[in-house]
């Protein structure tokens, strides 16, 4: 059977004994009703995967002792989605979630000229995707960055990495995604709803972004995002 999963913010492999804060503590005592002796596991999201028991169920304040630790490597393929906040926030949580499943590095919400919805609730977002990381067993979070300006990025120099930029504009030649072998470490720009402007799209190019297509459809910017995880991360 598999054990319960939950999340530390730091974790070093000194550490013997650990006391978890409230709302860890709260879903094993009251919620899950845990009891001392029995094993769940942690991880910190920096591939630390610990194996611990519990020495004390408060239900404020539980601690566990350490069994066993084991770092685990991260994919050698990583993927940095940079995709534009939406004007249904509840749409941009999904994609957080999913992406976060499918095992991407890094997200970057941009900010362009077509963005309607500028607020970002960081501490609302990294909750999202931490249980998304616990639900699917990862030991590894994905880096989630304050928002940026689309021209701040754009110009920003990404050393050995793919850099890509998906839009719809017909003019210029572009290659399908899924045909691109992907190299160990790869950006993508993902626009908003009514796509990146023109001036957008040229500067990524000034700036040695390769355009590309993600199929013979057109994709919501969020649905986008996934497409585009899911073949660099996987295919």
């Amino acid at each position: 059977m598999t054990l319960p999963f939950f999340y530390i913010p730091e974790y070093t492999p000194s550490q013997k004994e650990i006391v978890l804060d409230e709302d860890t503590s709260r879903n094993i005592v009251p919620v899950l009703r845990m009891t001392e002796g029995e094993k769940l596991n942690l991880t910190d999201g920096k591939g630390n995967l610990i194996t611990a028991e519990i020495a004390d169920a408060h239900k404020k304040h539980c601690s566990v002792k350490i069994i066993d630790s084991l770092f685990t490597t991260h994919d050698s393929r990583k993927v940095t989605i940079a995709i534009s906040l939406l004007k249904n926030n509840s749409r941009f949580e999904w994609f957080l979630e999913k992406a976060t499943e499918i095992g991407v590095s890094a997200i970057v919400p941009l900010i362009c000229e077509r963005t309607e919805k500028q607020k970002f609730r960081y501490d609302r977002m990294k909750g999202i995707y931490i249980s998304a990381m616990l639900q699917s067993q990862q030991t590894w979070l994905p880096v989630l960055h304050d928002p940026k300006q689309f021209g701040h990025l754009a110009i920003e120099q990404f050393d050995d990495q793919q850099k890509f930029i998906a839009h719809c504009e017909e003019s210029g030649t572009k290659n399908t995604l899924s045909t691109i072998k992907p190299l160990n470490h790869s950006i993508i720009l993902i626009g908003p709803e009514g796509d990146f402007s023109k001036q957008e799209i040229e500067l990524a190019l000034q700036n040695n972004f390769i355009p590309v297509s993600l199929g013979e459809t057109r994709l919501r910017s969020e649905t986008a995002g996934i497409v585009a995880a899911t073949l660099l991360c996987h295919i």
